[in-house]
């Protein structure tokens, strides 16, 4: 399966568990989407089942993402755009809800 058709049946049917895999910390919304017998591998950021964000990703020919810099940074970036997520969720300037994201703000990451 390409990438743009698992983004595809995403955008269908929902940003679903089972169509993502985790990928960064226990605290944090990093997931990739899993492109079968590729080491090609995309992270994003899974808020609902309704709200996917893309990232940036790469070609994976290492054992885990944090052997390799460039992938290591995507996933570090997606981090720390989910804890400025997770901080304006806090303090009421971001309101998610199954579909929408809701704000004001402006992000530098």
């Amino acid at each position: 399966m390409r990438i743009t058709d698992l983004i595809d049946r995403i955008a269908i049917f929902g940003a679903f568990e089972r169509l993502v895999r985790p990928e960064g910390k226990m605290s944090d919304r990093v997931v990739a989407l899993p492109i079968i017998k590729s080491k090609l591998r995309l992270y994003c950021l899974r808020l609902s089942d309704g709200i996917l964000i893309l990232g940036n990703g790469g070609v994976k020919n290492t054992r885990t993402y944090n052997e390799n810099d460039e992938l290591r940074g995507y996933v570090v970036t997606l981090q720390n755009f989910d804890k400025l997520i997770k901080q304006g969720e806090r303090d009421g300037t971001i309101t998610i809800t199954e579909n929408t994201i809701e704000t004001e703000n402006t992000f530098d990451i």
